[in-house]
């Protein structure tokens, strides 16, 4: 048996969520525990600045974490450093400053309010002078995935029929049909997020974890070892079996 791994979804700005999440994991695995975050750590929550906060403070500390790139994340530090206000992948009707996205919470949570009647601009400059350069810093520097024996920890997803190396940071933080609905064998176990569910679950050839925390639903927290997988909840582990859609 090879020593467990911990996998946490979609945070969406849920930091209380995300201490209760580390609290499960070290009660289950110690401090030491190796855990990976599958992205999505701002917009939509309440304290998307706290969860970068504290993410940084773990990996300034060297805790045994793994962090890679969501798409919120990078819609987040594109419209810090470009005025980016719409990812290329977003229907045309949204863009990161939408209620539906969360940008505007990512900003509350800095001290940046945003209103109906503000410009683009303007929003950008109240970004700019809100957000700390070091949290920008920590999204770029992000992963697109995270390969560990036999899981494959990422975002979004991949391509179908593309080799790692030939796989796109788009589809990565943003693919959804194409890979959700392949039942194909990959050489992993592919874990991520990004397509929230009712509750975590494992579809035979990858599992997903993201259960809606930026909803205000339960932020799902997993262990791996090799490729059986358990939820962990206050009660303890639960099995989570695969259930091939």
């Amino acid at each position: 048996m090879t020593n467990p791994i911990y996998a946490v979804g979609d945070v969406h700005g849920q930091l209380e969520m995300l201490v209760n999440a580390l609290w499960l994991i070290e009660r289950d695995g110690g401090p030491d525990a190796r855990v990976v975050f599958l992205g999505d750590y701002v917009d939509r929550g309440p304290d998307s600045r706290g969860v970068l906060d504290l993410l940084i403070e773990g990996q300034r500390d060297g805790r045994n974490w793994v962090m890679v790139k969501g798409n919120h994340d990078r819609m987040m530090a594109r419209f810090v450093q470009e005025c980016e206000i719409a990812d290329k992948s977003l229907p045309i009707t949204l863009n990161w400053l939408d209620p539906r996205l969360g940008g505007r919470e990512t900003l509350a949570s800095y001290g940046a309010a945003v209103t109906d009647n503000d410009r683009i601009y303007q929003v950008h400059e109240r970004a700019c002078a809100a957000v700390p350069p070091a949290h920008i810093d920590f999204i770029n520097a992000l992963p697109t995935y995270h390969l560990e024996d036999e899981l494959l920890f990422v975002h979004a997803g991949i391509r179908p029929g593309l080799s790692l190396a030939q796989q796109s940071e788009d589809d990565l933080v943003w693919i959804r049909h194409e890979f959700l609905r392949d039942s194909s064998q990959y050489p992993w176990l592919i874990v991520h997020g990004h397509t929230p569910v009712e509750r975590a679950e494992h579809c035979g050839n990858r599992v997903n974890l993201d259960a809606g925390a930026g909803y205000g639903h339960p932020l799902a927290t997993a262990v791996f070892e090799d490729r059986d997988c358990w939820l962990l909840t206050d009660a303890g582990r639960v099995p989570l079996t695969p259930n091939p859609r």
